[in-house]
């Protein structure tokens, strides 16, 4: 029986900052509409398909950045943009073509949280071939 060697596979769980937790979880939870897990001490925790989100403040100063990108994949990413801009989502743009692969286009529109932080919506659109 062959051994599987050791690879990162599957994230379990990311962490954005939050200074003001109350603000950043009302806009997570009733802007965007993820689904809220639970609350601990300075902490705030939703799912994402099965990947946890943790708001939460900076332990040391150090960690006190910007988070990574958040690409939120939607399937009609029009309807995501007008739906959240509708809900005051502040966005970059509108959404716009980031390439063509052969079976479908990339499609990305950028938007802040309220501290600031980028993230974005991601949509593949088939093109039928």
């Amino acid at each position: 029986m062959a051994q599987e060697s050791f690879g990162l596979r599957k994230i379990g769980q990311i962490a954005v900052n939050a200074h003001d937790l109350k603000k950043m979880t009302a806009f997570y939870r009733d802007t965007l509409g993820m689904t809220f897990l639970f609350e601990a001490p300075n902490m705030a925790f939703f799912d994402c398909d099965g990947v946890r989100l943790m708001l939460s403040g900076p332990e040391r100063p150090e960690f006190d950045h910007a988070p990574s990108i958040l690409y939120f994949k939607v399937p009609d990413i029009r309807a995501a943009h007008r739906e959240l801009a509708g809900r005051s989502v502040r966005f970059e743009g509108e959404p716009h073509l980031i390439t063509r692969m052969p079976t479908h286009e990339l499609w990305m529109a950028f938007f802040r949280d309220p501290e600031n932080n980028v993230h974005a919506l991601m949509s593949e659109v088939p093109t039928g071939k």
